[in-house]
């Protein structure tokens, strides 16, 4: 499997100071000693893409040029060589790829109080640094997790965010209990996967997006009618009408707009909490009487980690959650993140690669 990498691919990348991607030819990256030479399989297409490409104000790792891509699967070809030999990772292992897998230090001001998807020490791929959009990637031993099977690579690779994320915040920080009544904003590709772990867990879930086709979807995976809201009905209207002011224990925002932050508030029992993922709107205002009136928790999520990523992919290939996830080739990358822009992408789609 070694002898037929080549020295050089073309990849998606970030150039500071301009907003579009760049399809440019890069070396094969090294194999680092500490971990793993990847074939990519997939990489998933993410409106996060957008808003690092348009970032101007980068974090203090940023590379002036990187490969793009955040959500990635692929195959082992090679080993580093500080590996241990024990390792449960071998050559021709399909893997999931964490992009923030932490460094690992017990030194660490954030793995060390287990929140490594913070830690400003890792690679972040394609967060920064190197990431898969891209035939090849290389990555450190912490960042992979076996593929189980009858999980596809595409699956796999919107897994380790458009997944993973959403069950972070519901089970970790939200920690949504099956007899909790939960509400629901946003549908997009973390919401959906996010309403299936919320159904998994078996709490009864309210549902709020603005598109018809989307409610449809919650409908067939199960979720009552009279528990959508209508596309256009108030939130507000909709909680009082149908008897459960004061009864929304949590509400998982996955718009993060100005009116879902503020109907957030409103819905909300007291003592109640607001798990805040989504980020359309930058800045949103907190209702301070309100909040401390009902004495609300406001709960801020990001990404996850890897017992994470283990658990989704379990629950993936027992099909509890399905992705909804298309595939398209790497030169589609461009007009696949327009697509996402302007709201015409269901779900989630990831970039083949040649396997």
């Amino acid at each position: 499997m070694t002898t037929s990498i080549p020295s050089t691919m073309h990849g998606w990348r970030k150039h500071m100071g301009s907003p579009d991607p760049v399809w440019e030819e890069v070396a094969v990256p090294q194999t680092p000693p500490t971990g793993f030479l990847i074939k990519m399989l997939a990489s998933g297409v993410c409106r996060s893409d957008h808003s690092i490409l348009i970032d101007e104000k980068p974090r203090p790792w940023f590379e002036k040029q990187f490969t793009l891509g955040h959500e990635g699967c692929g195959t082992i070809v090679r080993v580093g060589a500080q590996v241990r030999s024990d390792s449960k990772f071998k050559v021709g292992d399909v893997v999931a790829l964490d992009a923030v897998p932490g460094c690992g230090f017990d030194d660490c001001p954030e793995c060390s109080r287990d929140v490594s998807q913070l830690c400003l020490r890792c690679q972040h791929s394609g967060i920064g640094q190197d990431g898969y959009h891209a035939p090849y990637a290389a990555v450190d031993q912490r960042a992979v997790v076996l593929v189980p099977e009858g999980v596809t690579p595409a699956e796999a690779a919107v897994a380790t965010d458009a997944v993973k994320t959403g069950y972070h915040a519901i089970t970790r920080r939200g920690e949504v209990k099956a007899h909790e009544t939960v509400f629901l904003f946003g549908l997009g590709g973390l919401g959906f996967n996010a309403l299936q772990t919320i159904h998994h867990i078996g709490a009864r879930v309210i549902v709020s997006d603005v598109k018809e086709e989307l409610l449809e979807e919650a409908v067939k995976l199960g979720i009552p009618r009279g528990d959508i809201v209508p596309v256009g009905k108030s939130p507000t209207e909709f909680i009082i009408e149908n008897g459960l002011d004061g009864k929304i224990d949590t509400v998982l925002d996955f718009v993060g707009m100005h009116q879902t932050f503020h109907d957030a508030q409103v819905i909300v029992r007291r003592g109640g909490k607001i798990v805040c993922v989504g980020t359309l709107d930058h800045e949103n205002v907190v209702d301070m009487k309100n909040g401390i009136r009902k004495r609300l928790s406001f709960i801020f999520s990001y990404g996850g980690q890897l017992d994470d990523l283990e658990e989704v992919l379990e629950l993936i290939s027992k099909k509890v959650i399905q992705p909804q996830v298309v595939g398209k080739p790497p030169s589609e990358f461009p007009a696949t993140l327009q697509g996402l822009l302007d709201g015409q992408i269901k779900g989630r789609i990831a970039l083949m690669y040649d396997q």
